[in-house]
């Protein structure tokens, strides 16, 4: 895989926190530059675990799946692009009324924005690429993309922030898409 679909999976993967971090400033309650990064380096950090955790798993079971794992990797791509997508269309946003870059909310942020990452990671586990190279891409352009998200966020509002999960899902069902049809043709 080369470093232009990483950059795409990583974009993908981050626009879901971006959102969540246009949502969480829009509305005001990320007010100190300590809060805005504690949020934007978590999300980063969580994006990068995840994958690493889903690869984990994904080559434990490679041998099993060998012969249908582009498949899978398609499959799981369009699922959670499908998730997204359908997310983006959702009315019923979320509103963040307590500081969300402490405690519980915090690490209840981190994971939610960071599930499809472990999905990517057992996928890229099914067609044998190295883990360490796209995670530490996905870590600091989610942690680079919330931060900006967060800065920017006052000015594009909660609408605008579901959009962008619609074209994060796109990307992912693009990539599998690319993954099926380099498989099968």
């Amino acid at each position: 895989m080369g470093i232009i679909e990483t950059i795409l999976i990583a974009l993908g993967l981050a626009l879901d926190a971006f959102a969540v971090s246009v949502g969480a400033s829009s509305n005001g309650s990320l007010t100190d530059t300590r809060s805005k990064i504690r949020l934007s380096f978590h999300f980063g950090l969580f994006q990068f675990l995840m994958p690493v955790v889903g690869w984990y798993i994904g080559i434990r079971i490679e041998p099993l799946v060998k012969n249908f794992d582009h498949w899978i990797a398609f499959a799981l791509l369009l699922y959670v692009g499908g998730k997204m997508i359908k997310a983006s269309f959702d009315d019923a946003s979320e509103s963040v009324k307590t500081n969300p870059s402490k405690g519980k909310m915090l690490v209840i942020l981190s994971v939610a924005t960071s599930i499809d990452a472990l999905v990517v990671g057992l996928s890229l586990a099914m067609i044998k690429i190295d883990i360490w190279e796209p995670s530490v891409i996905i870590g600091i352009v989610t942690g680079f993309l919330s931060l900006a998200g967060i800065y920017i966020g006052r000015y594009l509002g909660k609408k605008f922030g579901s959009r962008m999960e619609l074209v994060g899902g796109l990307i992912l069902i693009g990539i599998g898409l690319k993954i099926l049809l380099s498989h099968t043709g």
